[in-house]
């Protein structure tokens, strides 16, 4: 089940990479960017962190914090979009318990869409050294991105139609200048 624009952020509460403890609650009062990955080694995934941590300026000056979440262990993050040193705390969810709760699903349409259309974006993230790996976990899983008000309301839920499709970065600031649904 999708969750939809206006409705509560499902409440979650998990230890990051860094062993640190990082809740939906902590974000309150501020914008928060909840991405949801495949694995850690996917070379579309290391492609927008590494988008992210290049636009972490403009996030703080959005006042937008980030979460990612990924289906992949903590050493499977560490060994392959951890060696970035995202600045956003990283989350390991190799069982789906939050993903579940956003309603983050496989496609295998989404997965050969995303294979085949998509292929010079795979080429780019790979001649960055964002070379595939070890798939620990579902390879037909298409990404999600939530972006959450300070209230904890959901302002936009964006569920990929591919494996390499993600909230457009500009969408995010679009939603962020305008009024909030009531």
């Amino acid at each position: 089940m999708h969750l939809q624009e206006g409705q509560l952020a499902p409440a979650f509460s998990m230890r990051d990479t860094h062993d640190q403890t990082v809740a939906l609650e902590h974000y309150r009062g501020r914008h928060l960017l909840l991405s949801f990955y495949r694995y850690a080694s996917c070379p579309f995934c290391n492609l927008r962190v590494h988008e992210l941590i290049q636009r972490a300026p403009d996030f703080d000056r959005h006042r937008v914090s980030l979460v990612a979440v990924f289906q992949s262990s903590r050493a499977g993050i560490m060994d392959y979009v951890g060696k970035q040193r995202p600045l956003f705390p990283i989350l390991p969810d190799p069982e789906h318990r939050v993903y579940r709760r956003y309603g983050v699903e496989s496609s295998l349409r989404g997965f050969l869409a995303g294979a085949v259309l998509h292929m010079g974006k795979a080429m780019k993230s790979m001649g960055m050294g964002f070379l595939p790996g070890p798939m620990d976990g579902s390879v037909t899983l298409v990404p999600a991105d939530f972006l959450i008000a300070p209230d904890g309301r959901i302002r936009t839920a964006y569920y990929g139609r591919d494996i390499s499709d993600h909230l457009p970065i500009e969408a995010i600031w679009r939603t962020l200048h305008a009024p909030a649904a009531a």
